[in-house]
């Protein structure tokens, strides 16, 4: 096709003012499209949908997610945006099969713990139950003086579940001889959350069911009557290591001395496709990377960074700010972490730190000039992929809008699909993000310096002992089990 001088001019001349465009946080702001995040989510929920339902560590739609953040951020933005995958291996764990058949035949609904470790197989454990102590102050079984007194050999161990890590109470019911735990709920129905056990518990737990509470309250009166109620636990499980990935991606334009970072997990559970868990964190940094990339004219580097293996225990992250040496850290002068930010009764949450500086006052700003009530809560340990930045001393904020009941009922859960996710608090949070981000990438007015001379200076060195640990555990479980045998918190452990 043939065009005219002046076209062609004109053209030049657009090409030109695109090309210098000064990067302001209003123009961010407004590009930031409520039905362009939920297009994105629309491909994250189709990815989980073709892939097994899921878009976890291990499995194919982990793959696919990975595929389509580089396909946007290398396929598409390569000119302003440098974009690099980092692998990583990690122990996988899936429950193909679990069941509990109680004293009287009857199949009972369970379910199972991520790193749920094999039942002997293909029969499992046949035993009585042994209750033991309810304490829903300190936690049931999350004591060591709890479990005295208790001979569970050769058991099943009945405790109720809350407070503690599950993981703590598998290992006393291990230490007293049980072979394996029936672990009923602490709240009524069957709408409860999967719990993770965590790599590094492999070979220190025994086999555990999760069942409904008014199961096993019923079971315990009929102990406390002087009956033997006998139970059947099958877990069928693999452990194996795999490999997985994080997505870097970071701007051409700024100083790689002055680095402004935004993370959000890629990956969600296997029971479901996790489109606000965390496709919503997802959505919001693609779409901000899409804004900026059209900008110039900013001084600081801007690097968004998409986390694996998180609902593992922030895997990717740590495996990330763990292979950084002291000089990179010093470069990242700030981090926002984005997880959940679309929960469909929202709360609006800022999670801080001592180190935190102005990023909370800029979420905060916007979010209240939209009329929206902000709260503050400090950071929680192992809570998401803030934690290797905080150990690090890099100053840190998180945006979180709620999980579990009643703010996420499908939390962890298949139903956390598109229909999962409050759209108004999405767009705002995205946009205040953007506006935060933008406001950073041209000053570090207001942040303060990495904590260099505090204990969290420390962090990396327990950082990279614990990923050592987890590597060690992933290669032990792929030598020793092969393919065939046998996470208000967040992840969830309790």
């Amino acid at each position: 096709m043939k065009i005219s001088q002046q076209a062609a001019s004109s053209l030049l001349f657009a090409s030109a003012v695109l090309a210098t465009d000064p990067l302001t946080a209003d123009k961010v702001e407004a590009d930031i499209k409520t039905n362009e995040l939920q297009n994105v989510l629309w491909n994250l929920n189709h990815i989980a949908d073709t892939n097994g339902g899921n878009r976890a560590f291990g499995e194919p739609g982990y793959k696919a997610s990975v595929d389509f953040v580089v396909e946007r951020a290398r396929g598409r933005f390569h000119p302003e945006i440098d974009t690099y995958v980092q692998s990583f291996n990690h122990t996988y764990d899936r429950t193909n099969k679990i069941s509990v058949t109680g004293p009287d035949g009857e199949n009972v609904f369970v379910i199972s713990p991520q790193y749920n470790p094999a039942t002997p197989l293909p029969g499992g454990v046949t035993a009585a139950l042994i209750n033991t102590p309810v304490n829903d102050e300190t936690g049931s079984g999350c004591l060591a003086e709890q479990w005295d007194g208790i001979d569970a050999t050769g058991k099943l161990a009945l405790v109720k579940r809350g407070v503690c890590p599950v993981a703590d109470k598998l290992k006393f019911a291990k230490a007293k001889g049980a072979l394996g735990v029936i672990l009923y709920n602490q709240t009524p129905g069957t709408e409860f959350e999967t719990p993770t056990l965590g790599a590094e518990s492999l070979g220190q737990t025994v086999p555990v069911g999760i069942v409904p509470l008014e199961v096993g309250q019923a079971w315990i009166s009929r102990l406390q009557a002087g009956e033997t109620v006998t139970v059947n636990l099958l877990v069928d499980s693999i452990a194996e290591t795999r490999e997985s990935w994080n997505v870097i991606a970071e701007t051409k334009e700024g100083d790689p001395n002055n680095v402004i970072m935004l993370g959000a997990h890629l990956d969600s559970v296997q029971q479901g496709p996790g489109v606000n868990d965390d496709g919503s964190g997802t959505a919001a940094l693609l779409e901000i990377m899409t804004s900026v990339k059209s900008y110039r004219g900013f001084p600081n580097k801007i690097r968004f960074a998409w986390w694996g293996a998180e609902e593992s225990g922030l895997v990717g992250s740590l495996h990330y700010t763990s292979t950084l040496s002291d000089e990179e850290a010093n470069k990242i002068k700030y981090y926002f972490n984005y997880d959940m930010i679309g929960s469909p009764v929202p709360i609006y949450e800022i999670e801080t730190y001592e180190n935190t500086g102005i990023g909370a006052q800029l979420l905060e700003n916007y979010l209240v000039s939209k009329g929206k009530t902000v709260g503050y809560g400090n950071f929680d340990a192992g809570n998401s992929d803030y934690v290797g930045f905080v150990e690090l001393g890099i100053p840190t904020v998180a945006l979180f809008t709620g999980a579990g009941k009643p703010w996420d009922p499908c939390y962890h859960q298949a139903c956390d699909t598109i229909d999962n996710v409050d759209y108004e608090a999405l767009t705002l949070n995205t946009k205040a993000a953007a506006r935060a981000l933008v406001t950073l990438a041209h000053s570090l007015e207001g942040v303060p310096p990495r904590q260099t001379t505090t204990p969290n200076l420390r962090g990396r060195s327990k950082i990279s002992h614990q990923f050592r640990k987890w590597k060690r555990l992933a290669e032990e479980a792929g030598n020793s089990h092969g393919k065939l045998c046998s996470h208000r918190s967040k992840p969830t452990l309790v």
